[in-house]
């Protein structure tokens, strides 16, 4: 096994910027190589212990999504292999965790879908009976199925500081604010971009929970992020129902009233849960311990969705 990837140091490509997990890199005007690290962000913070294969795990999971769900909307793919585009003693550090991307503009939005009352959800739900303004049935339990998904976007937040839940109107208003220059003469606003978004999310999400169902996994809740092309064609970008942006019950242990065990960082976050930390950087060293079932829950979430060893 090879040594955990905190950071990447490609030399051969301009370096545009390091997210929580994600290295980008120039390849050319038209696309951009993303590697992906085995860095662990909770509570937006990054952690300083990197979890091994992780970075191979969210890439191999992503791409098999990515497959699987591509009659639904067009995706970030070229097919391209990262190692043709790096200098020789570097394709070690894209073997396995890279992908080479078309280059497109972002949504300003994440694109959450929830299946389940949990997490911030949850919490909103037991304060106002509703998640991001979207009235919901009295006397649902925690991690209860919703009745029907439902599409509950958050603006992007910079590098440690948090998203925020919005309504699908503020959505619809701030896509057209950020996107108007890069949409012109498309014939399209950022505001019908947001309803494309939202019905692809839901579409994602049913026919992935439909799959992992056949193979023992809840999908609760995950978030999907979107780019368009010079046209303003809608594409699926970034990563896709990973641990990393999703959370993933085990169908056998779930029950609602509780916080059901979970293959996501769940089982991190529970841990840091047990600290007296203010969630702001830098994060606090983790145990071996709890390192090694970080890596032991993402290998086994992606065996267990697509049958296949990694």
């Amino acid at each position: 096994m090879t040594a955990p990837l905190f950071e990447s140091s490609i030399r051969s490509l301009p370096l545009i910027a390091r997210g929580k997990v994600r290295d980008i890199y120039a390849v050319d005007a038209d696309k951009l190589l993303i590697v992906t690290s085995d860095r662990l962000s909770a509570f937006d913070v990054i952690l300083p212990d990197p979890i091994p294969r992780k970075g191979e795990v969210l890439t191999a999971m992503a791409s098999f999504w990515f497959a699987k769900l591509g009659h639904i909307v067009p995706n970030q793919l070229t097919g391209i292999d990262p190692e043709t585009v790096v200098a020789a003693d570097e394709r070690d550090q894209v073997r396995g965790r890279a992908l080479v991307v078309k280059r497109l503009t972002p949504l300003p939005i994440e694109a959450v879908v929830r299946g389940y009352v949990i997490g911030s959800g949850w919490k909103d739900y037991q304060d106002t009976g509703a998640i991001c303004g979207i009235q919901l049935p009295a006397g649902l339990k925690q991690a209860q199925k919703l009745p029907a998904p439902i599409f509950t976007p958050a603006s992007k937040a910079e590098v440690g500081d948090h998203d925020e839940n919005i309504s699908f109107e503020q959505a619809q208003a701030h896509t057209d604010a950020v996107l108007a220059e890069a949409l012109k003469g498309t014939g399209k606003t950022g505001a019908q971009l947001v309803v494309e978004a939202r019905d692809a999310a839901i579409a994602l999400y049913s026919q992935a929970a439909d799959f992992a169902a056949t193979r023992g996994i809840i999908i609760a809740d995950t978030k999907f992020e979107f780019g368009i092309d010079a046209a303003g064609t809608l594409h699926l970008i970034d990563e896709a129902l990973t641990p990393d942006s999703s959370r993933f019950w085990p169908a056998d242990s779930y029950a609602e009233g509780i916080s059901p065990p979970s293959y996501d960082k769940q089982y991190v976050r529970d841990y840091l849960e047990t600290l007296t930390w203010g969630k702001v950087a830098p994060g606090p060293k983790l145990p071996e311990e709890v390192i090694a079932r970080t890596a032991a829950k993402y290998v086994e979430a992606y065996e267990h969705l697509t049958g296949q060893t990694l």
